[in-house]
């Protein structure tokens, strides 16, 4: 058993969010860089310069590489050899929150209830996914989610008759008529499986990994890139300019579901799809 203070989850969770929102993970901005040279419409070449030049300067300057800075989503998989002390998990988590986008100057986008839309003023509280896993250690993934490219997602509650064609009909279709709204190119999470909330989170959970690493089954693996094709077809472009690299990549996580559903879901990601990971 291994005794960690909440005090810890504090200070690693505001680092996060100040590292999170300056500097993309390396493979991502790799993709940008990438896209730049793959992009073959004039004005698209020429927003892959800005969005460029928009990552050095957030690196030079320390700034936010967006504006909209996101709601905080923490995924924390917590060993169950571990025996948290010194108050409440999720008062610290919120916590390492509110201290990160305030030292860190962070835009505060969180209203305490939705309709009532009064901000708390220091964009708590977060939304936080607990997973109980075996050891004695706690991992921590900080993911600022900007609601341009929130708002584009989209859920569908497929029968098992549908089609892997119709599925990349649906992807195809979503970001479609999100247009330049998402601040392409996109990164695209998609869920396939589990009940209706479950998919949400497994879409969720695919947007949030390394743009690198392809789902391990070839089935998934093969359908990642047949959705990234499609949506590139579309010439939706980088900010909705035109060209031929609307998407960086679509990830796909998967899970068990019932015999009479395949649910599918959809959460896209803007060109900064931010994320960044300790282990205490």
């Amino acid at each position: 058993m291994r005794e960690i203070n909440v005090s810890e989850i504090t200070k690693t969770v505001r680092e996060l969010c100040i590292r999170a929102n300056g500097v993309l993970p390396k493979s991502l901005e790799q993709c940008i860089r990438a896209g730049a040279e793959q992009e073959r419409s004039v004005a698209g070449k020429s927003v892959f310069q800005d969005l460029c030049a928009n990552l050095d300067a957030a690196k030079e300057t320390g700034l936010p590489i967006c504006q909209d800075t996101g709601m905080a989503v923490i995924f924390m998989k917590v060993g169950q050899d571990v025996h948290l002390i010194g108050g409440d998990l999720r008062a610290a988590v919120n916590a390492g929150v509110s201290a990160g986008y305030l030292d860190g100057y962070l835009r505060c986008s969180v209203v305490s209830d939705p309709l009532e839309r009064v901000n708390t003023g220091n964009n708590t509280p977060a939304v936080l996914h607990l997973d109980i896993v075996p050891g004695e250690e706690i991992r921590i993934d900080v993911c600022p989610k900007g609601f341009g490219s929130e708002n584009m997602s989209a859920m569908r509650m497929f029968t098992p008759a549908a089609s892997q064609d119709d599925i990349i009909q649906f992807v195809t279709d979503t970001i479609a008529k999100a247009g330049s709204n998402p601040c392409p190119p996109i990164v695209v999470g998609v869920g396939i499986g589990g009940d209706f909330e479950q998919c949400a989170l497994l879409a969720k959970k695919a947007l949030c990994r390394d743009v690198a690493v392809r789902n391990p089954k070839p089935l998934y693996a093969g359908l990642e890139q047949k959705m990234l094709h499609a949506v590139n077809r579309l010439g939706i472009g980088p900010q909705g300019f035109g060209g031929s690299v609307t998407a960086l990549a679509v990830n796909i996580e998967q899970g068990a579901t019932h015999i009479a559903g395949l649910p599918v879901a959809v959460n896209v990601g803007c060109h900064v799809t931010r994320h960044a990971s300790a282990v205490i």
